[in-house]
């Protein structure tokens, strides 16, 4: 059920909404993705805003910061979060995870010659190369690169939501995805963490509960970072990006996605401070959409919700609600 108010922010079922908040708030950030100048930022900001930008190369002239996305315009998403509309295609197809079928869908869609189109990251490029020699029956469990950056988190909103096990459960489940792209502790802790962030929410726990409770899950060099990052009062951009660092490194994106989190008022303001931040905006945005987008649908807090403006830009959108449906159908 959607419902709408004067706000124009949609409230979706919370499970739907941590799919299409993490794909909004990607598709967000993308215009400014890899931007670590956050004066640039600001400066952009005030000519043309935030979020829905085209990528622009003019914007990184000059400053630090990677232009990857050249090839794309407003709307469109960053690869992580083509990777997490392909995890929720896969799951609409066989209503469940199945590795074989997904590593062999993975090089169909992402491989050469495949639908894909965008930055190939070092992630991508090591999992296809050790996938795409081997027959689909001689696929390892553990094909993923040793690698800790954000493709580790891109398809947790989707493991997530579709999983109706235990915690427990879902913390094996996480480990078999991840290993799939990134074969690397740091990787896997900070999947397992953001993980229970998002089951704890949608069991109806708080956001700083959330946050909390999901330390046990952490692993002990994240876990020391992210209660740091927790204790800290509310930081500028500037001092958030210089405090806990906004490169595709999870030991440094975790930290700083559960500082935004810890004071967080609404879903527009969450994407918008992430972007603010710079650096790998999209790696943080999928987590950062997912929770603060169920967060607003568990309360059913209508003015926190995502913003129907900016999911009409979704140019995805169509494919995303056409997948969920196929689920709701099945289930």
């Amino acid at each position: 059920m959607i419902t709408k108010d004067m706000s124009s922010n949609l409230l979706m079922e919370p499970r739907l909404a941590a799919i299409i908040g993490a794909l909004t708030a990607d598709a967000a950030a993308l215009g400014l993705h890899w931007l670590y100048d956050t004066e640039r930022i600001a400066h952009v900001e005030k000519i043309a805003g935030l979020v829905f930008l085209s990528p622009d190369q003019q914007n990184y002239r000059d400053v630090s910061g990677y232009f990857a996305h050249g090839n794309k315009t407003s709307g469109d998403s960053s690869g992580y979060g083509e990777l997490c509309l392909f995890m929720l295609r896969h799951y609409a197809r066989h209503g469940r995870f199945d590795r074989l079928s997904y590593q062999s869908e993975y090089c169909a869609f992402f491989g050469p010659g495949g639908g894909y189109q965008g930055y190939v990251d070092f992630p991508m490029r090591q999992t296809l190369q050790v996938l795409l020699p081997l027959k689909m029956e001689d696929f390892p469990e553990q094909s993923g690169a040793d690698d800790d950056q954000f493709a580790a988190l891109s398809t947790l909103p989707v493991v997530v939501t579709m999983h109706s096990g235990t915690i427990e459960a879902l913390m094996m489940q996480i480990e078999r995805v991840v290993r799939i792209t990134n074969n690397n502790a740091d990787a896997l802790s900070a999947a397992k963490y953001a993980g229970s962030v998002l089951w704890n929410v949608l069991q109806g726990k708080s956001l700083h509960q959330a946050l909390t409770d999901s330390l046990a899950h952490a692993g002990e060099k994240l876990t020391t970072r992210i209660e740091q990052a927790l204790q800290t009062p509310k930081l500028s951009c500037i001092d958030a990006a210089k405090q806990f660092g906004s490169s595709c490194h999870v030991l440094e994106g975790m930290p700083l996605i559960a500082h935004i989190l810890q004071h967080a008022h609404d879903f527009r303001s969450v994407v918008q401070e992430n972007i603010r931040v710079g650096g790998d905006s999209c790696g943080r945005s999928i987590m950062l959409g997912a929770i603060m987008a169920s967060q607003s649908a568990m309360q059913c807090k209508t003015d926190t919700a995502i913003p129907l403006e900016w999911l009409a830009r979704y140019r995805k959108l169509i494919a995303a609600a056409d997948a969920w449906a196929k689920l709701s159908v099945s289930g």
